[in-house]
């Protein structure tokens, strides 16, 4: 299991031997330092590789973290399930990483602040017409006057609110460029967040 940290930069093209373009996110991926090997034999009980990557001001982060990390600030610290074979202390970067490779990326998609039931959830909105007025993006009848509601709105109702910095994640994507001197990486397709959101890149 191949796996990295890495930051979204923006996005371009590149053209294939066929002559056709293929839009791409353009990553940046620092070095990783092993934090933490979890085993199934450990208290843990499961497998997994903790790292961390990027440097903070040590005054910004917790004493507990330090401790765990031996005195190190990371910028931010990820675990990834299922991963064996790292050694607390070691090194990962973009070299395990080929053209070719089949990886799902996750991370937080673009906040879009506080949305109606139009944009956030795809309602289609009232008739423009029959003496409608101002309620043509309105979400209309949201329950609760009685019956089985029991005089309440249920919980998980459609409604306004804010939308996005969902945790998404995009499967099924190719690896169409590797440059691990430079650390980029160029991953088809497009990927969640903004630039400079930090994302989970993992190759199975």
């Amino acid at each position: 299991m191949k796996f990295i940290l890495a930051k979204k930069e923006g996005m371009t093209r590149l053209f294939g031997e066929d002559g056709r373009a293929r839009a791409g996110t353009i990553l940046v991926a620092g070095p990783m330092t092993v934090t933490q090997v979890k085993t199934t034999e450990t208290k843990s009980g499961y497998n997994a590789v903790q790292v961390g990557m990027g440097t903070r001001k040590t005054k910004n982060i917790s004493k507990a973290v330090l401790g765990h990390t031996g005195g190190k600030a990371y910028e931010a610290i990820r675990e990834f399930r299922d991963a064996t074979g790292a050694e607390v202390g070691g090194t990962i970067d973009l070299s395990t990483f080929a053209v070719g490779d089949t990886v799902q990326v996750s991370g937080l998609s673009k906040g879009k602040g506080f949305s109606g039931v139009v944009k956030r959830h795809g309602f289609h909105g009232g008739p423009r017409s029959h003496g409608q007025k101002h309620t043509e993006r309105s979400p209309g009848s949201i329950g609760g006057s009685g019956g089985r509601a029991g005089g309440r709105v249920v919980k998980g109702k459609k409604m306004a609110g804010r939308m996005g910095t969902d945790r998404i994640t995009v499967t099924n994507l190719k690896v169409l460029a590797v440059d691990a001197k430079e650390g980029k990486i160029i991953i088809s397709g497009a990927v969640p967040g903004r630039r400079g959101t930090l994302l989970e890149v993992i190759a199975k």
